[in-house]
């Protein structure tokens, strides 16, 4: 059973566990730091924002723990089928450029050698709560800059946040996705400029704090878009997270979400390797999420931080399928988009395969990943039995 938090509550109690895992459809649980056992030393934490539609997509991540940060851009355009990360590294995070210990407030703004990227809050009686993101890179792609301002706005009103334990004492992970906020803006690329348009264009937020392990295979599944003009998207994840307290797997729809339980990724096989290229499936148990996903072939340039990277490979395509709301309505996917009127959607997956041979592995909440001698699927989810989650 799946325990959701309702009211605000410190994170972590004074033995730096969790005071409460769960899942909740706002950031009630408060962030401190210095609570974390061992120290804010031990702290992995993130922000990484994701834009996009149909023909192009921008991943900013700010990323970081005492010693070390990580600052990546990716521009993906769809139809060069064409993929560009750089990831620079910079010393020091949690000094003079620490992550805020909240999603809703606090500015990030870093920078180093030839590049900036600031991510800052925007509050107005008129407009609301935005977010504005800006960054350069000297260099990013054959010799030229890259230079963008994105505003994110229209925020639903509730969102996926996730407090679940590791299996060691004071080992935890505090994530909250925030899905379908509107995007607008411009990235610029020597002479090449990309328009996104509130219309057709979606940003999420992936914001995680927490101590833990490297997992050595972690999948996630995101989209947003529109179904019959209202907001719709989902996150759905395997890998990380170890508590059966909640799963990291939900719908957005309207501006509310939907809890599901356990969903099963069967990841493809080719020659005895995981194959990412060919049609993903995820399936739950009770039939709420039954799609199919179909990536597109692009070629991926990276340079930086290399295996530190928060996404270490990103899959971009559709899906298709079905998805069943908490009230029972029936969402139909269709292969052109979620959106019947106006706009198409981002639609992204990100995984990190398990490294060796083996086809798709079988994740379990006591063990990140196993080889298996035949194709076999991945668990997203707490409780006891298969039944319902999946990967971004």
């Amino acid at each position: 059973m799946q325990h959701e938090i309702t009211a605000p509550i410190p994170l972590l109690d004074d033995r730096g566990e969790l005071t409460e895992p769960g899942w909740a459809r706002r950031p009630w649980p408060v962030y401190d730091r210095s609570r974390v056992r061992g120290g804010p030393g031990r702290c992995r934490e993130w922000d990484s924002y994701l834009v996009g539609n149909d023909r192009f997509a921008l991943v900013l991540t700010v990323a970081g723990s005492a010693c070390l940060g990580i600052d990546s851009i990716s521009l993906l355009d769809f139809r060069a089928r064409r993929q560009v990360t750089r990831s620079p590294m910079r010393p020091f995070p949690l000094g003079p450029t620490g992550l805020p210990a909240s999603s809703e407030e606090g500015d990030v703004a870093v920078s180093g050698r030839g590049y900036g990227i600031a991510f800052l809050h925007s509050r107005s009686e008129g407009a609301g709560h935005a977010r504005l993101l800006s960054f350069h890179m000297d260099r990013f792609w054959d010799g030229r800059a890259i230079d963008g301002s994105i505003t994110l706005f229209d925020a639903p009103e509730e969102s996926l946040v996730l407090c679940a334990p590791f299996s060691r004492p004071g080992q935890f992970c505090y994530r909250q996705t925030i899905s379908g906020m509107r995007a607008s803006g411009t990235v610029t690329l020597g002479d090449r400029v990309w328009v996104f348009r509130p219309e057709d264009s979606f940003g999420t937020l992936d914001w995680v704090r927490g101590v833990g392990p490297r997992p050595n295979a972690w999948y996630r599944a995101s989209a947003s878009g529109l179904v019959d003009g209202v907001p719709f998207g989902f996150h759905i994840g395997a890998g990380l997270e170890d508590s059966p307290a909640a799963t990291e797997n939900a719908l957005f729809y309207g501006g509310r979400v939907h809890k599901l339980s356990r969903v099963a990724l069967h990841l493809p096989s080719a020659r005895g390797r995981a194959d990412g290229l060919s049609p993903w499936t995820f399936s739950s148990g009770d039939g709420r999420f039954e799609l199919l996903f179909r990536p597109m072939p692009v070629r991926a340039f990276r340079t930086g931080a290399g295996s530190l990277r928060p996404y270490p490979l990103r899959r971009f395509g559709r899906f298709t399928g079905r998805a069943v709301l908490d009230s029972g309505q029936v969402l139909e996917i269709r292969p052109d988009g979620f959106c019947r009127t106006g706009g198409t959607p981002l639609i992204a997956a990100a995984g990190r395969p398990s490294r060796g041979r083996g086809a798709p592995v079988r994740l379990t909440w006591k063990k990140s990943a196993r080889r298996t001698g035949s194709p076999a699927p991945a668990w997203a989810g707490g409780g006891s039995s298969p039944g319902g989650g999946s990967s971004r």
